[in-house]
C-alpha cells in the first residue's frame, strides 16, 4: 500500500484527531448560526436549555448556566451567570464561550444582540410543539458534536410521543384550564407547548384563542369558560394550596366533579424530554375526569 494512503488509515486507527466540518443551522428566531467546528464551551441561558444539552450528550461542554438549572444533578455544579431575565453579561463573556444557547421567550433581545456584537455565536431556542423538543435536542447535539447521542435521544422521545398519541389523542375532548400561577392569575394560549400537551391527551384549552402566549386573566373569565378540569403547577413538587381556592365556586364543573389536579412544573413547564412525564400525568388526569361525567 502506498504511504500516501497508509498515513490516513494509521491516523484513524490510532485515534488521531480529524478535522471537523463547519456547522450551519437556523435557530428558532429564523437567524442563521455558523460554527467553524462543534462547540466545546457552551453557556445556557435557560434551565430547560441546560437540561436539553445534557439530554443531547453535551452536558460536559456546558461551562455556564442560569439559576434553576438543576436537572440532571450534574447541572447544579455548573457556574451561574445570573437568571434568564437577568443575565450577568460580564460572567458570560469571561467564560469565553464558543456558543451561547438562549431562550426566545425568556432572554432579552438587547443582551443577545450584545453577545453577537462581541462575535459570540448565539442560538435561540423556542419549542412550541412537543416534537420541537426532539428537534431541539438533535440540533443541540449537532452544534456540540454529540449528534449520535442526541439523535438517539430524539428518536426515543418521538417513539414515546407517538405511543401516547395513539393511546390518548382521539379520546373524547375535555375542557381544560391550566393555571400557571395564581397572583396574578396566569394561563397559556393555544400556541404554548403546554397546550400541545393538552391536545395530545384529548384536552381542549379553554383559553387557546387568547393572543398572548402566557396571558393574565381573571376569575370571572375562568367561570365563564366553564372548564371541566383545572390543572395547576405551582413552584415545586408540592400541590399549591391556592388550587383549592376554586372550591368556593361549587357550580363550576371542575369543582363539582372533583377535577382539581396538580402537575409539578418541572414536568410540564420545562421544554425538555421530561415533558412526556408531565403528559402521562395529564392524560391520566383527563381520563379520571372522563370517568366522572
Amino acid at each position: 500500500m502506498r504511504p500516501l494512503f497508509l498515513a490516513p488509515l494509521l491516523a484513524l486507527a490510532l485515534g488521531a484527531p480529524c478535522a471537523r466540518a463547519a456547522i450551519d443551522l437556523t435557530d428558532d428566531q429564523g437567524q442563521p448560526v455558523h460554527l467553524d467546528k462543534p462547540a466545546t464551551r457552551i453557556v445556557s441561558l435557560a434551565p430547560h436549555i441546560t437540561e436539553m444539552l445534557f439530554a443531547a450528550g453535551a452536558g460536559e461542554r456546558v461551562v455556564g448556566a442560569v439559576q434553576y438549572s438543576d436537572y440532571p444533578e450534574a447541572a447544579k455544579k455548573i457556574p451561574r451567570v445570573g437568571g434568564y431575565t437577568t443575565v450577568d453579561m460580564e460572567k458570560v463573556v469571561a467564560l469565553k464561550p464558543d456558543l451561547v444557547v438562549a431562550w426566545k421567550s425568556g432572554n432579552r433581545d438587547a443582551q443577545l444582540g450584545k453577545l453577537r456584537a462581541l462575535g459570540i455565536p448565539v442560538f435561540v431556542n423556542e419549542p412550541r410543539k412537543i416534537d420541537d423538543v426532539a428537534r431541539s435536542v438533535a440540533q443541540l447535539g449537532k452544534l456540540a458534536g454529540t449528534g449520535a447521542v442526541a439523535d438517539a435521544a430524539a428518536q426515543g422521545f418521538r417513539k414515546r410521543h407517538a405511543a401516547l398519541a395513539a393511546k390518548y389523542s382521539t379520546r373524547p375532548p375535555v375542557r381544560v384550564f391550566y393555571e400557571a400561577w395564581n397572583r396574578p392569575l396566569m394561563t397559556v394560549n393555544g400556541e404554548h407547548l403546554i397546550s400541545d400537551v393538552m391536545r395530545l391527551c384529548g384536552g381542549d384549552n379553554v383559553f387557546a384563542k387568547l393572543p398572548m402566549l402566557a396571558p393574565t386573566i381573571d376569575a370571572e373569565a375562568v367561570l365563564a369558560a366553564t372548564p371541566e378540569v383545572i390543572v395547576a403547577s405551582g413552584m415545586g413538587e408540592g400541590r399549591p394550596e391556592w388550587l383549592d381556592d376554586w372550591r368556593q365556586w361549587t357550580k363550576l364543573p371542575a369543582v363539582a366533579r372533583g377535577n382539581l389536579f396538580f402537575i409539578p412544573p418541572d414536568l410540564i413547564q420545562r421544554h425538555t424530554p421530561r415533558i412526556l412525564d408531565g403528559a402521562e400525568r395529564l392524560c391520566g388526569q383527563l381520563d379520571e375526569a372522563r370517568s366522572r361525567r
